[in-house]
């Protein structure tokens, strides 16, 4: 939009372009160059597949790491090269559970466990940004036998910095560069080679540019592809081949070693091959046979309120409302992954639409949005639209 009020060109550049961008440039609504050799010659890393089955069967694993990635990464300090450690979730651990009835704390304002914080001994919640302290006992049955479930980047660095205590370890996610200066002051001690092994969650994963990264380490590649939302694969492939770019930028050719339970999974070997056509062609063919974008054009209808009787009552006034117009294709309304966030519960109504005469669609839906705000009884229920979600 700044583009077309300067009447300026725009250049989008990336390794993993969208769907939708890569369709745009089939059809030449976008220009294309394609750079098909990386700057200076350097190879591509070279990715190695590690089984977490396999090790976990066996009792290989090392904390979170395989046996293989641990090996690695003590062979990288000792010649003085750094790593990244790529694991997309922050705090000590995800969540924390009775081991005697599986109890887990709640956020008192979200539908969301509590992230275990170990440096501020706290649970936080990561969508509202409450925090409480840690429970002695648990609320339901007074055991006092609780743990800790799962892996983020805090407890991460703890294992590093037990493993290997000679090494400088680092961390960048959200909770260590809270401001500008620490951020910079992050990358700069990484860059500056004060740092051997720097942990991160998606920041680690774009556009930064170091000398001396010969090992990067995906710790949980399931993760990101079980993630219920039709551009899981799509986003899973951009971040493993963004932070797989990271190694190897200017000597030697750098490794890469992504763990997962699931090594034969074909995004798994797209990802090992860079094979981003075959990624496209695939998800490409998906979205056809389930309509999704960019197949069609998308609006996510999202309606929020304090009682959850209201936000269902509006909700279903609006999807039957919507359903009255010939040709979109209506799905729901249904509560999200997440149904309460800021005491507001949370519902969405999908809607597929054609990309030829969409216009006329959308101002349908404009007059029935109108209409829903005219009616008192929904006064308390706030409403948006997210177009192409």
């Amino acid at each position: 939009m700044l583009a077309i009020k300067h009447d300026a060109n725009v250049l989008l550049g990336t390794a993993t372009p969208s769907l939708e961008s890569r369709m745009n440039a089939e059809s030449g609504k976008f220009g294309h160059a394609r750079l098909n050799t990386r700057y200076g010659g350097i190879q591509l890393p070279k990715i190695v597949l590690s089984d977490l089955k396999i090790e976990r069967k066996e009792r290989k694993m090392k904390g979170p790491f395989t046996s293989g990635l641990f090996d690695l990464i003590k062979l990288h300090i000792d010649r003085g090269e750094q790593t990244i450690i790529f694991q997309n979730r922050r705090g000590f651990s995800p969540f924390m559970e009775c081991d005697n009835c599986g109890w887990v704390p709640h956020c008192r304002n979200c539908d969301i466990s509590l992230s275990y914080h170990k440096a501020t001994a706290e649970l936080k919640c990561h969508y509202c940004g409450y925090s409480e302290g840690l429970p002695e006992r648990c609320k339901a049955c007074n055991s006092s036998y609780m743990s800790t479930k799962g892996v983020g980047t805090e407890q991460i660095e703890n294992e590093l910095e037990l493993m290997f205590p000679k090494a400088r370890i680092g961390r960048l996610d959200l909770d260590t560069s809270r401001s500008r200066n620490s951020y910079q002051q992050i990358i700069s001690d990484f860059e500056t080679g004060q740092t051997d092994v720097l942990v991160g969650t998606q920041m680690v994963t774009k556009g930064l540019d170091f000398d001396k990264v010969g090992l990067v380490a995906i710790l949980n590649a399931d993760q990101l592809m079980n993630y219920p939302d039709f551009r899981s694969m799509e986003r899973a492939f951009q971040l493993m081949v963004q932070v797989s770019g990271r190694a190897g930028r200017r000597r030697r050719q750098g490794t890469v070693v992504i763990q997962t339970s699931r090594p034969d999974h074909p995004l798994i070997k797209m990802v090992q091959d860079a094979d981003y056509e075959s990624m496209y062609n695939s998800q490409l063919q998906e979205r056809h046979t389930f309509q999704y974008p960019p197949i069609v054009r998308m609006i996510n209808m999202v309606l929020r309120a304090r009682d959850q009787n209201l936000v269902n009552v509006a909700s279903e006034w609006f999807a039957s409302e919507l359903r009255k117009i010939p040709g979109p294709a209506i799905l729901g309304p249904e509560f999200p992954l997440v149904k309460r966030i800021r005491n507001r519960y949370h519902k969405h109504i999908l809607i597929k639409m054609p990309k030829s005469g969409h216009e006329q669609i959308k101002e349908r839906i404009q007059l029935i949005l109108d209409a829903f705000r005219q009616i008192k009884q929904f006064n308390q229920v706030s409403i948006y639209a997210d177009v192409d979600p």
